[in-house]
């Protein structure tokens, strides 16, 4: 037997496996279901295409549930079966109109739309106070009646009027380089955002109220706000949301009901929350069928506002509430690209502003259908039923598709994909009316974006 230099017999070592081939590489079914996935998900359309199909679809789906969820309470009012249907639908056309038009506009005319929205918002919301024009629902003073059956709620618009106008405000001081000035980043935006916080409050409407707190922390956020600035802002918040809870009975009661599972005896009944749990449990997997409820039947107060996410957990199951649940969180993901990938502070600011509305307003509904969050009296954005709510959430979504679009390698993409037919062909015969010269550099452009990361 061999032996070494020092007498000891070699260590035999095992043989070196191969290396893998680039060919068996490209043959794994896993890699490269992951590889072009990747690809996919990283393409320079994929923010636009995840807000324009995200918003569509949760959209279709809550006039589909508004029908199902709202057939019965109309009927119980001798309506109509599809009177509630019939008014969202309108909204979701006329919000349609609106979301098309905010894409189509420049980042500059959002810019000086953000003063008039404020200074509108602020008048109505003012307005609601004044009796006689103001009209209260369901405890809250927040809607001004237009004539007949038609209502809007002004604060609703207030959401939008304080992320264009945040947006706005912080992107000007950006600009000169203010924001390092704890003053400069706190004033005057927290004052005005106080002041409509304080028309709101002062209607009833907790729900909205922390909406519009949520939007506020964002822009501080993405402005940049040290942690002690966020800490004093927030105690602030604490101390007086602990007021206005404690000196509510109705807001107590909703608190005490956090994660009933049974009705109980005595003024808090937590009727609605137990039912809402209710509802989710008789789901199942795939749900009961469409329009097949039975807690909708008189037994599930808000069936198609507020509650209208138990109705599709009963109705569509664990299936149906997940998909709910993936549609919002990639209209969130998308946002947060939009907001992350831009070099323009007044587009990172209103879209990060714009996420953190929508998603704060979904998790609160979602949380407090689930029993994890008191029950806020805030509807399920682009789902719930609630023209007021639906139309200015639709303009929102039109900013962020008009920013996605004007992203550099977006707008590249979308130049090439323009239809070749109906048009003057070129020198170089492109078809689209364009020289080849700069038709091949947006193919570059487009090229160099997608390998450098900057989509």
């Amino acid at each position: 037997m061999p032996t070494s230099r020092t007498g000891r017999p070699p260590v035999q070592r095992a043989p070196k496996r191969p290396a893998p081939s680039r060919r068996s590489l490209r043959d794994n079914p896993v890699l490269n279901f992951y590889t072009q996935a990747r690809r996919g998900w990283d393409r320079p359309l994929t923010a636009y295409y995840l807000i324009l199909g995200g918003s569509l679809l949760i959209t279709a789906l809550g006039l589909v549930m508004v029908y199902s969820a709202s057939q019965i309470t109309a009927l119980q009012m001798s309506l109509p079966g599809s009177y509630f249907f019939r008014k969202q639908l309108l909204a979701a056309v006329i919000g349609a109109g609106l979301l098309f038009a905010a894409s189509r506009m420049p980042v500059k005319l959002h810019r000086a739309l953000a003063y008039p929205i404020l200074a509108g918002a602020v008048f109505l919301m003012a307005l609601v106070q004044v009796p006689g024009i103001g009209v209260s629902v369901n405890g809250n003073q927040n809607w001004i009646a237009l004539g007949g059956s038609f209502q809007i709620q002004p604060s609703e618009f207030g959401k939008l009027a304080l992320v264009l106008w945040g947006a706005d405000l912080l992107a000007r001081k950006q600009d000169k380089r203010l924001l390092t000035q704890w003053k400069h980043m706190l004033v005057p935006l927290v004052p005005a955002a106080f002041m409509l916080l304080g028309l709101i409050m002062i209607g009833g409407d907790m729900g909205t109220a922390i909406i519009l707190t949520a939007i506020l922390f964002g822009l501080l956020w993405l402005a940049g706000a040290p942690t002690r600035l966020f800490i004093g802002v927030l105690s602030i918040a604490a101390v007086l949301g602990t007021v206005l809870i404690t000196s509510s009975s109705n807001r107590m009661a909703r608190l005490q009901c956090l994660g009933a599972t049974e009705p109980q005896s005595g003024p808090v009944d937590c009727w609605q929350a137990v039912h809402g749990i209710y509802a989710l449990a008789s789901g199942g997997i795939f749900g009961s069928g469409l329009g097949a409820s039975v807690e909708k039947w008189g037994q599930l107060p808000e069936a198609h506002t507020d509650f209208i996410f138990a109705v599709t957990g009963e109705e569509l199951g664990l299936a149906g509430t997940l998909s709910v649940l993936a549609l919002f969180a990639a209209l969130g993901y998308a946002g947060i690209r939009v907001a992350g990938r831009t070099e323009d502070p007044f587009v990172r600011y209103a879209a990060g502003g714009v996420t953190t509305w929508i998603t704060a307003q979904a998790v609160i509904n979602i949380g407090a259908v689930l029993g994890l969050l008191p029950i806020a009296g805030v509807p399920l954005p682009l789902f719930s039923y609630g023209g007021s709510a639906l139309l200015p959430t639709m303009f929102a979504i039109g900013l962020l598709i008009a920013f996605a679009r004007d992203e550099p390698a977006a707008r590249a993409a979308l130049a090439m994909r323009q239809p070749r037919f109906g048009r003057k062909r070129g020198a170089g015969g492109t078809g689209s009316g364009r020289s080849p010269r700069r038709w091949n550099t947006m193919r570059r452009r487009a090229s160099a974006a997608r390998s450098s990361g900057e989509r």
